[in-house]
């Protein structure tokens, strides 16, 4: 049994601020279980991780995060993040630097580097694709994702607006189509009980922060299983382990878009460096 995990950690370990994270269980090619998406702190996702995962220890568990796990730089951004933020800024959207000096987030004391350790998951982002067997993680960025895997989510400022903790920008519009696509993509990727899920979430009537964590969650949880069941051509790989990557789906205008910042920042896409 294959375990896929969504974890949107929040970045710190603020008990005011949690995180989110569900998982879904695929067996022979079907779902048999689905984990709804819960508020966690770092220490309480890993004993979420430890419980779903099967105590024969067969199959292979992927978690992706949407966090940063390669933060070697102590100022300024990552070169992935420098591509990420070309493409989520042209759709309307920021992009969080990650650097050492940010404390509490990335410190020598950050909550991640704890978490990380004890998880002691591969971060082979390829070889996690085929896997039969083992504990992967894959840093994943849900608001670069959105843009190849929603209708009208990729255009100049077609960035969707749902941050309920954002009340000047936040459209109840956008959250019921992020939540509709979630639900979409969960539905074609077999997904019953995670698109149900989805739709229910899309009807909050006035949703709160913590219930956008919970819907970030689930797209974290469906880039996993985009990048292990749907075909490699519509996943990308920006980066690279020493300097920071990212896994995302992406849609041949999204391939396209990245790949002029991708040559300037001297990022590698799946693997290779374009000469700028």
């Amino acid at each position: 049994m294959d375990i896929y995990v969504g974890f949107d950690s929040a970045w710190t370990d603020n008990q005011k601020a949690p995180g989110a994270i569900c998982a879904v269980s695929i067996e022979n090619g079907y779902p048999v279980q689905f984990h709804a998406p819960q508020l966690v702190s770092f220490d309480q996702a890993l004993a979420f991780i430890q419980n779903v995962r099967p105590a024969c220890g067969h199959g292979t568990t992927l978690i992706a995060l949407d966090q940063p796990t390669r933060v070697p730089n102590l100022t300024s951004m990552r070169p992935v993040e420098r591509v990420a933020a070309s493409l989520v800024s042209w759709l309307g959207g920021g992009v969080q630097p990650s650097n050492r000096q940010r404390k509490g987030m990335f410190c020598d004391a950050s909550p991640i580097w704890r978490f990380l350790n004890a998880l002691k998951a591969r971060e082979q982002p390829e070889a996690a694709r085929l896997a039969t067997n083992g504990l992967y993680l894959i840093e994943v960025f849900p608001a670069l994702a959105l843009a190849s895997l929603g209708d009208g989510f990729f255009g100049r400022l077609s960035a969707p607006k749902y941050n309920p903790a954002r009340t000047k920008n936040f459209r109840l519009d956008d959250w019921n189509r992020v939540a509709a696509t979630a639900a979409q993509q969960a539905h074609l990727l077999g997904c019953k009980e995670l698109a149900e899920w989805c739709l229910a979430c899309g009807k909050i009537a006035r949703p709160r922060k913590q219930d956008q964590d919970k819907l970030d969650a689930a797209l974290c949880v469906l880039i996993a299983l985009h990048w292990r069941l749907r075909p490699r051509e519509e996943s990308v790989l920006l980066g690279d382990l020493e300097t920071g990557y990212m896994v995302s789906p992406a849609s041949p205008e999204v391939r396209d878009y990245l790949t002029e910042p991708a040559r300037k920042f001297s990022v590698a896409v799946d693997g290779t460096f374009s000469r700028a």
